[in-house]
């Protein structure tokens, strides 16, 4: 998909003298140079490949951002505005764009974005069995306990999904998932015969209308965030159907302390606690904690 938005000379060095299995995120930003991030590193794009020397860098110019914007949306800017809207675009592949530019608001609703200046382009990387080590503490029987993935943004909570998705299938478990997909990347890498999907839809009206409609066992869905995120996990769980999700928080410590989790703890809706990071490079599995934050599994 990279060869299609990005431009030529950009796309030759990443793919031919860069390992591009490792870049997670290609970031443009009007007349600065070109960033990678590689394994958690920063790194500048230059002709021979990466540096840290700003003076032989690529530069990207506001022309180059609006061009790569453009080619993402495929030619219609107008057919992803509401996606723009909420500063990004995701392309049929999963590659996210965030965008960087002027809001337009109107009566307090944001309608468009206009003179793009930056974006950043998160690129999926499946990692088979990362959810692996995790697996016997969050699978009960033929159903799984309600879990919440924490870690920094950038540290595999969205990989950790796709890949847990992917083992119930691969065990044949008789369970249907549900995806509930904000931004429309989490399926991207997926590998499953028993799930469906809700795309870009927030997550209380995606639980609601999916619970209704599909009857899911699971439903899964990344980056909790918001008062309303948090009232259709209450929702769902009232319904008896189990979650999956994902939250940013450094650590266990500081995600007890978010006065927006404040309910879901008191009330033990997760029953598991699996937390990632990047201290040996993003995903580093710290372990998995239970519904009273005590540590039931060590990483080594």
């Amino acid at each position: 998909m990279l060869e299609k938005i990005l431009p030529e000379k950009f796309f030759k060095i990443i793919s031919e003298k860069i390992n591009f299995k490792a870049v997670n995120e290609i970031r443009l930003r009007a007349d600065k140079p070109v960033v990678l991030n590689i394994g958690g590193k920063m790194f500048f794009l230059s002709e021979s490949g990466v540096t840290n020397n700003a003076k032989i860098a690529l530069y990207a110019s506001k022309i180059i951002i609006e061009d790569v914007i453009f080619r993402a949306s495929e030619c219609s800017i107008y057919s992803v505005n509401e996606q723009i809207k909420k500063g990004f675009i995701v392309t049929d592949e999963g590659v996210r764009l965030g965008i960087g530019g002027n809001l337009i608001v109107e009566n307090g609703q944001v309608k468009t974005m206009s003179n793009f200046s930056s974006c950043n382009i998160r690129i999926p990387h499946a990692i088979k069995n990362c959810s692996l080590t995790a697996l016997p503490y969050i699978l009960k029987g033929e159903t799984v306990e309600n879990t919440l993935v924490i870690s920094p943004p950038g540290c595999g909570k969205t990989t950790f999904l796709r890949d847990f998705v992917g083992q119930l299938s691969e065990r044949n478990l008789p369970l249907s998932v549900l995806l509930v997909d904000e931004r429309g990347e989490l399926d991207c890498g997926i590998s499953s015969n028993y799930t469906d999907k809700i795309c870009f839809s927030s997550k209380i009206m995606g639980f609601e209308n999916g619970i209704r409609s599909l009857s899911p066992d699971i439903i899964v869905t990344d980056e909790l965030g918001q008062n309303d995120d948090v009232a259709a996990v209450e929702y769902a769980s009232r319904c008896g159907v189990k979650i999956l999700a994902s939250t940013h928080s450094e650590s266990i410590e500081s995600f007890m302390k978010k006065p927006l989790f404040e309910r879901l703890i008191k009330e033990k809706i997760f029953k598991r606690y699996v937390l990632l990071s990047k201290r040996n490079g993003p995903g580093t599995f710290e372990g998995v904690y239970d519904e009273n934050f005590s540590r039931i599994y060590f990483s080594r």
